[in-house]
C-alpha cells in the first residue's frame, strides 16, 4: 500500500490506526443482510442456517420485495428476531433492496446473502477466523458456492479451490466490511440486477482494498450454475457489462475483450475457463435459446450507450493488481 493511497483514503487510515490499538472485543460484529422475493421455502432454509451458526450473527436483516407467497408471514411468525423490511411494491431492483439492508446494518461487517443460499453451520466462524489473520486491506471474503448443474471442470478447477485475491466476489455469500461498502457507495442502483458485484469490486479495489476467495467457507446455492436463462437476464447482463466497461476498464482493454469474443465466435480461439465470470458462462447458448436473443442484445447495447454520459462522469479505470476482465 503506497503512502498516497493511505492519504487519499481516510477509512483505510482509521482502520490501520485501529489495528494498532488494543482490541476492545473478541471479534468484529456481523449482520446478515438478505433480500428476498417469493422464495418462501428457501428463505426458511436460509434463516434456519443463519440461526444455527456456531458463531451467531449480531443482526439478521431481510429486505423483502413485497412477496406474495407467504414469505413475509412466515418470517414474522417463525423468526421474530429478524429485522424484516417489506417493500411497498415489487418494482425495486436487487441493488436497491440490498442497499436498504446495508444501510440498516450497524455492525463492523456485513454478510451479503441471496435468499436461496444455505450456509454450512460453521460458515461465519470460518470466515471470521480467516479474517483475523488477514491484513487490514482485505475488505471482503468470498465463499465457495456449490450450485445445481455445476460441471466437474468447474468444481475441480484449481482456481476455484485455492485461496486467492480476485477481481470480483460471489454476491450470494460474501463477508464485507460495512465501512468500505459505505465509502464505496454500495451497489450502483442503476444496475438493477446482475453485474453489480463486479462493479462494486472495482470501486473497492480502486480504494486500495482486496477481495479474498476462501474455499473453506462453503454455501449451497439454489440457483443453477452459469448465466440465468431468459430475456430479462440476458438484457441486464449485457447492458450492465457495458456499463462496467465504461466505468472501470481502459478503452484498449474493452476492444481486446470484444476481439476475444469475436475470435471465439468464429472458432479462431479456444474457449478458456471462466473461473471468476460465473454469471456470463454460457452467454452464447443463452442468446441462442432466448427468443429474439440477438435483438435483446442489441437493445441492451443501445440502452447502455444511452447511459454512457452517466458512466463517464464517475469513470475511474481500475488498475489494481488483482483486476482482471471477466474472460477467464
Amino acid at each position: 500500500m503506497t503512502p498516497d493511497v493511505l492519504t487519499a483514503d481516510p477509512v483505510l487510515v482509521s482502520t490501520l490506526k485501529a489495528a494498532l490499538a488494543p482490541r476492545a472485543r473478541l471479534r468484529p460484529t456481523v449482520a446478515a443482510v438478505m433480500t428476498s422475493w417469493n422464495k418462501k421455502d428457501w428463505v426458511r432454509k436460509n434463516l434456519r442456517s443463519q440461526m444455527a451458526q456456531t458463531t451467531p450473527f449480531d443482526q439478521i436483516i431481510v429486505v423483502d420485495n413485497c412477496s406474495n407467497d407467504g414469505s413475509i408471514e412466515m418470517i414474522r411468525s417463525e423468526f421474530p428476531s429478524v429485522h424484516l423490511i417489506v417493500m411497498p411494491h415489487t418494482r425495486y431492483g436487487a441493488c436497491e433492496t440490498f442497499n436498504i439492508g446495508f444501510k440498516n446494518a450497524s455492525t463492523d461487517y456485513i454478510a451479503i446473502l441471496d435468499d436461496d443460499v444455505e450456509l454450512t453451520p460453521n460458515w461465519l466462524e470460518t470466515v471470521l477466523e480467516r479474517l483475523a489473520v488477514e491484513p487490514v486491506t482485505t475488505a471482503m471474503i468470498s465463499s465457495k458456492v456449490v450450485e445445481p448443474e455445476e460441471p466437474d471442470w468447474y468444481t475441480n478447477h484449481p482456481e476455484v479451490n485455492r485461496e486467492r485475491y480476485m477481481a470480483t466476489f460471489r454476491g450470494c455469500a460474501t463477508l464485507a466490511r460495512r465501512d468500505v461498502l459505505e465509502a464505496c457507495g454500495y451497489y450502483d442502483e442503476d444496475f438493477f440486477i446482475y453485474g453489480n458485484e463486479r462493479d462494486l469490486a472495482a470501486r473497492v479495489m480502486n480504494r486500495g482494498y482486496r477481495i479474498l476467495q476462501y474455499p473453506k467457507a462453503v454455501v449451497r446455492h439454489g440457483t443453477p450454475f452459469g448465466m440465468k436463462k431468459g430475456r430479462r437476464s440476458l438484457y441486464f447482463h449485457v447492458r450492465n457489462l457495458w456499463w462496467y466497461f465504461f466505468k472501470h476498464v481502459a478503452f484498449a482493454d474493452i476492444a481486446h475483450f470484444f476481439a476475444i469474443q469475436l475470435a471465439l465466435k468464429l472458432g479462431l480461439r479456444r474457449e478458456s475457463v471462466k473461473a471468476d465470470a460465473i454469471g456470463t458462462i454460457g452467454i452464447f447458448q443463452v442468446i441462442r435459446d432466448t427468443p429474439a436473443g440477438w435483438r435483446t442484445v442489441a437493445k441492451a447495447t443501445f440502452d447502455a450507450f444511452l447511459g454512457l454520459p452517466r458512466c463517464l462522469k464517475v469513470r475511474m479505470v481500475c488498475r489494481a493488481p488483482d483486476f482482471s476482465l471477466p474472460t477467464k
